[in-house]
């Protein structure tokens, strides 16, 4: 592969033109300065705000937040699912109420927990936890209910208890499922970060810092913040990427 083709493949150069054309879009007048912030804007301001922490406590309390919704979210959506997938009866009562709850959208749940939780920190992670929840419980449930019959006809044969079959045989051969709803909590819970941060009471946050910048009037602050949250977002979306393929190539060795 040539040194052209690798550059091309690395899917730099298309974000690279656009901040090119941003840049000479300003420097011409062809983007309202009273709207639009400078490169170079954008960047002193990032300088300025990480040399006085005021960029990294943001960044820090967004992710404190995305922690915490991620791991209760996950736990609880984790052990539910594969609850459902092994216990019949358990099953039978709970899927008809989750599968109409999975149809009710994200934001409708806000008013909920405003009133029961407040608009501080315990709904911020609520929301997040929410948010995580439903893909992970899901694809656990599908893995652990599409696990080959086989499989479980050994680990009856092997006369294996209840926890050993789903420590060794379910678990195992529902881990690219759960992979799968992992990696959908981890780029969902950034979004339900930023969100939360919108919705509910100020703190701080990446997504306070943006709307501190809108009510400021300070562009390049807004800039920034967006830029933070997609950098963010692109590193979860790679770790949760590479995270899926070793699960994948655990399986297939084993």
């Amino acid at each position: 592969m040539s040194r052209l083709e690798k550059i091309l493949g690395s899917g730099l150069v298309f974000p690279l033109l656009l901040l090119i054309a941003w840049d000479l879009s300003i420097r011409h007048g062809l983007l309202d300065t009273r709207i639009w912030a400078s490169p170079e804007a954008v960047v002193a301001t990032a300088r300025e705000q990480f040399r006085d922490g005021s960029l990294l406590t943001a960044l820090g309390a967004s992710l404190r937040r995305d922690v915490l919704g991620l791991l209760g979210g996950g736990f609880v959506g984790l052990v539910l699912g594969a609850g459902l997938g092994t216990i019949r009866l358990l099953d039978d009562l709970l899927s008809p109420l989750l599968n109409g709850l999975k149809h009710i959208a994200l934001f409708t749940w806000i008013p909920l927990m405003s009133i029961w939780l407040g608009n501080d920190e315990p709904a911020k992670i609520a929301f997040i936890g929410l948010a995580v929840f439903l893909p992970v419980m899901l694809n656990t449930y599908q893995g652990v209910r599409s696990v080959d019959a086989r499989y479980l006809e050994v680990a009856r044969i092997l006369k294996l208890t209840r926890l050993q079959t789903l420590r060794r045989v379910i678990l195992p051969s529902a881990a690219p499922s759960i992979a799968t709803g992992l990696r959908l909590a981890l780029i969902y819970a950034w979004l339900a970060t930023i969100g939360a941060e919108y919705l509910f009471a100020v703190a701080p946050g990446i997504g306070s810092a943006i709307m501190e910048g809108r009510e400021q009037f300070r562009m390049e602050l807004v800039l920034l913040g967006m830029g933070v949250i997609g950098g963010v977002g692109f590193l979860f979306n790679t770790i949760a990427n590479r995270m899926q393929a070793y699960v994948l190539r655990w399986q297939d060795t084993n």
